[in-house]
């Protein structure tokens, strides 16, 4: 856990992770959990914090992609567009944040 939270593309990376399973969660379990049985409890506690997540994550690309000096057609609308397609987090942390953080080495 270390790794992550010693560098802005290592917070990004984490972020990107929390931000993917948050979703995981609303989808596979509180939704569920609503409309099948009417529990909502988990949907009004969930729901928020996938939002603050999403939202955190799109403030930090934006920060990180001006600190490392992202085209915005190359790599920063691409992080970005992760957060809008489901699970793409996992995806972009995979094949964009991952490699970027190991060739930084910060």
């Amino acid at each position: 856990m270390n790794k992550f939270l010693v560098s802005n593309i290592g917070r990004l990376r984490l972020l990107a992770i929390l931000e993917g399973l948050s979703l995981l969660g609303l989808v596979f379990v509180s939704v569920p959990l609503k409309y099948i049985f009417g529990i909502t409890q988990l949907s009004s506690v969930l729901g928020p914090i996938h939002g603050i997540l999403f939202l955190l994550f799109v403030f930090n690309t934006i920060s990180v992609g001006t600190e490392y000096g992202w085209k915005f057609r190359q790599t920063t609308w691409k992080v970005l567009l992760a957060c809008i397609i489901p699970f793409g987090t996992f995806y972009i942390d995979l094949k964009i944040l991952k490699p970027i953080h190991k060739k930084t080495g910060r």
